[in-house]
């Protein structure tokens, strides 16, 4: 995946886009000792085909197309372990996941969301963050997560309602 938000919603060299962020996972989860096994890597694979959120059922269905099996935890643990290394991130709002843009950096994303088509851009959210933490810490709240998520519409799909 590109760094660049909003390629997730102009046209770009996606097959490039993918396979580096591919490659980015293998380093990462070698340098973490942990194994990208075969149905982690296609759950990513996943992911990766498009600049959107997909529920755990849509990644199921394409697992069980590829011969991973038809099990609900089969999709979740794959999922999970996605999240869990930072090659995913679960979009709450629609109840999905989506490939990590800036997979191994530390980042606090904003999620933006176009309403109409779906489609997701991880947009970075240092400033966002920075806010947030101001204020909480200004009633002696400390955040340990937070999860950003702006919906709206794209630039294709506010294009098409002009």
């Amino acid at each position: 995946m590109t760094a660049d938000p909003s390629a997730a919603f102009h046209d770009h060299d996606h097959a490039a886009c993918a396979a580096t962020a591919l490659s980015r996972a293998e380093a990462i989860c070698a340098d973490a000792g942990v194994r990208l096994t075969p149905v982690r890597r296609r759950a990513l694979e996943i992911l990766l085909e498009e600049h959107r959120a997909l529920g755990a059922y849509d990644v199921l269905e394409k697992l069980a197309a590829d011969g991973f099996g038809k099990q609900p935890p089969v999709a979740y643990r794959a999922l999970d372990f996605l999240v869990e290394q930072g090659l995913a991130h679960r979009i709450r709002r629609l109840n999905a996941f989506t490939a990590c843009t800036t997979p191994g950096d530390a980042h606090a994303p904003v999620f933006l969301i176009c309403s109409t088509c779906d489609a997701v851009a991880e947009a970075p959210g240092a400033a966002v963050r920075d806010a947030l933490d101001g204020a909480a810490e200004s009633i002696g709240f400390a955040v340990t997560r937070a999860s950003v998520e702006a919906v709206g519409l794209c630039p294709a799909c506010r294009e098409a309602t002009s």
